[in-house]
C-alpha cells in the first residue's frame, strides 16, 4: 500500500459528500451508524451472496486474463514508461518529469513470473537490465523508490534468479542510503538526488520512516552487507524512542530534531500505515524479536485508544498521541490492509471485524470509495484509485483461516473492478464511484501490476511457484519469501 504525505492526503480528500440518490437513498445506506439500514445488505449484495462462485481454476483464469489485458494495454501505449494512461493511450512519469524508471515493468515482474507468463518475464527483465538507470540526476522520493523499485528488483531476482537484477537493485539502494546515513537522528530524509547524493525533505510521515526494513533487510541477506538493514532498524528505533506515555506515535516527525510535527495517531490510515505493517513483517521475515515486541506494544495501544464500534462494526478513530482525545473519524481505503495485519499479528477477531466494516461498504458501492467519515456517515473522497488494500486483507485472512467467505468477497471485489473500471486500454482509476455509470479517470497506477491481480491469483490458482505456507509479500505486493523456482 502506498502511503500519502499529509498534504497529498488532504488533496485526495477534497470534499465531504453525502451519497446522492443515484448511489443510495440516504446517509443511512453508507455506514452502519444508522441502525435502520444496518440489519440487512442491499438486494444486489444479498443476491450476490446466493450465487455460487465459479471454480477456483476458472476464477484464476479470469484474473490472469484481466491482468494480461491490462499488461497488453501498457505495452501497446506506454512500454518503457513509468505508467500508462489507458483512455488517452498516453503515459505518466511517476518519479521525475520527462524521465522513466520503467516503473510498471519493475512492478509487474514477479506477477508475470507467478502467473507463468515466461515470455513476458524475459521481455521485462531484459528491458530492466538494458535500460533501468539508477543514477539519474534528480531528487527522487525515497519511500516510493524503496517499496516499488528496490522491492521490485529484489523480488524479480528472487523469482528469476537473474543476477543483474540484484546488481541493479544494490546500485539503487546505495544511491538511496544517504537519506538515512546523512540524518543526525537516523530518521530518513524524504528525497535524495540519485546522482549527487544530496538530501532534502525533513518532515517524513511514519510510513516513509519505517517502510524500508523488508527491502533493505532482504538486500542485506543477499549481499552480506548489513548497512541496509542497520539503517532501516536505526530509523525504527529513533521513532519508538519518541513514543508517548500512552505508547502511541504521531503522524510525522522532523528528520533533524526528532520532534513530532503532527501529534495525531492516525493508524491505520495513511500516511502511517505501512510503518506498523513492517514491524510485524520484519519480525516474521528476519526473526527479529525487537521488531515483534515493538509491533505488539504499539498495536495494543492502538486497539485500546483508537478502536471504536458502531452497530458492531469496528473502525479506528484518530486521537492525540499524548492525551488519547479523539480528533477525527475518517477512514481511508489504504487502511483496509489493517484487517489482514491484525489477523496475522495475533488479533484475529479484531481483524475479521474490521474486514466486515469494509465489506459493508463494498455492499453499498460498485467499487470502494477512497475515504469515508464513519462518524458523520459521509464520503470524504468518492474516487477509486485501483487500491489493493481490501483484497490484500482478503488474501491474508483467507491464508490465515481457510474461510471461503474471503474468496467470495474477493471475487465480488474483482467483479466490481472488471464491470466498472475495465477499458479497452486496460484498467483505470475512477473519478467518482457514486455516479451511474462510474465516472472514470485516466491512469493505471504502477502498483496495479504488482498487487490487485496478484493477491486474487494467489487466492485461486494452485500455482507451483508460490509457497502458500511460507510466502511473505511486501506492502507493495512483492514476493520477498516463498518464490519457488523449479
Amino acid at each position: 500500500m502506498r502511503s500519502l504525505s499529509p498534504a497529498a492526503l488532504r488533496a485526495r480528500l477534497p470534499r465531504r459528500a453525502v451519497l446522492g440518490a443515484g448511489a443510495a437513498a440516504s446517509v443511512a445506506s453508507l455506514l452502519p451508524a444508522r441502525r435502520a439500514s444496518a440489519a440487512a445488505p442491499p438486494p444486489a449484495a444479498a443476491a450476490d451472496g446466493l450465487r455460487a462462485l465459479p471454480s477456483d481454476a476458472e476464477v484464476a483464469r479470469q484474473v490472469r486474463a484481466e491482468f494480461v489485458h491490462s499488461w497488453e494495454g501498457y505495452k501497446r501505449s506506454a512500454w518503457g514508461r513509468d505508467e500508462v494512461r489507458p483512455l488517452s493511450a498516453g503515459h505518466n512519469d511517476f518519479y521525475l518529469p520527462g524521465r522513466t524508471f520503467g516503473l510498471s515493468i519493475v512492478e509487474a515482474l514477479d506477477t508475470l513470473w507467478v502467473m507463468e507468463l515466461d515470455h513476458e518475464v524475459k521481455r521485462a527483465a531484459d528491458w530492466i537490465e538494458k535500460h533501468f538507470d539508477p543514477a539519474q540526476d534528480g531528487d527522487i522520493h525515497v519511500f516510493e523508490a524503496v517499496i516499488r523499485l528496490v522491492g521490485g528488483l529484489l523480488s524479480g531476482h528472487l523469482c528469476t534468479g537473474r543476477p543483474k537484477l540484484l546488481a541493479r537493485c544494490r546500485e539503487l539502494a546505495d544511491r538511496l542510503l544517504p537519506a538515512f546515513t546523512a540524518s543526525p537522528t537516523g530518521i530518513p530524509y524524504t528525497r535524495v538526488n540519485l546522482r549527487t547524493g544530496a538530501v532534502s525533505g525533513t518532515n517524513p510521515p511514519l510510513a516513509e520512516v519505517g517502510s524500508n526494513i523488508l527491502e533493505f533487510g532482504v538486500l542485506s541477506q543477499l549481499t552480506g552487507d548489513r548497512r541496509y538493514f542497520d539503517a532501516a532498524k536505526r530509523a525504527y528505533r529513533a521513532v519508538l524512542d519518541r513514543r508517548s506515555s500512552l505508547d502511541l506515535l504521531g503522524t510525522s516527525i522532523d528528520t533533524e530534531s526528532g520532534r513530532w510535527t503532527d501529534t495525531t495517531s492516525s493508524v491505520p490510515n495513511p500516511p502511517v500505515d505501512s510503518f506498523y505493517e513492517y514491524l510485524w513483517a520484519g519480525g516474521e521475515l528476519f526473526g527479529d524479536r525487537e521488531l515483534r515486541d515493538w509491533y505488539r506494544l504499539l498495536t495494543d495501544a492502538v486497539l485500546r485508544a483508537q478502536g471504536e464500534r458502531s452497530d458492531g462494526r469496528l473502525w479506528f478513530a484518530q486521537v492525540d498521541q499524548e492525551t488519547g482525545e479523539v480528533v477525527g473519524r475518517s477512514q481511508s481505503e489504504l487502511g483496509a490492509f489493517y484487517a489482514g495485519l491484525l489477523g496475522k499479528g495475533g488479533d484475529r477477531a479484531a481483524g475479521e471485524d474490521y474486514y466486515k466494516s469494509w465489506t459493508m461498504l463494498l455492499d453499498r458501492h460498485p467499487v470502494l470509495p477512497e475515504a469515508v467519515d464513519f462518524g458523520e456517515g459521509t464520503i470524504l473522497s468518492a474516487r477509486n484509485d485501483l487500491r489493493p488494500e481490501y483484497v490484500n486483507s482478503s488474501f491474508d485472512l483467507w491464508r490465515l483461516t481457510g474461510d471461503a467467505s474471503y474468496k467470495r468477497t474477493a471475487y465480488r471485489y474483482f467483479k466490481g473492478l472488471r464491470d466498472h473500471l475495465r477499458v479497452p486500454g486496460g484498467y483505470t482509476v475512477a473519478a467518482d464511484v457514486t455516479t451511474s455509470p462510474v465516472r472514470l479517470g485516466d491512469l493505471t497506477p504502477g502498483y496495479w501490476f504488482a498487487e490487485n491481480p496478484k493477491y486474487l491469483y494467489l487466492m485461486f490458482a494452485r500455482t507451483r511457484r508460490f509457497d502458500q505456507r511460507k510466502g511473505l509479500l511486501s506492502t507493495e505486493g512483492k514476493i520477498l519469501r516463498g518464490a519457488v523456482r523449479s
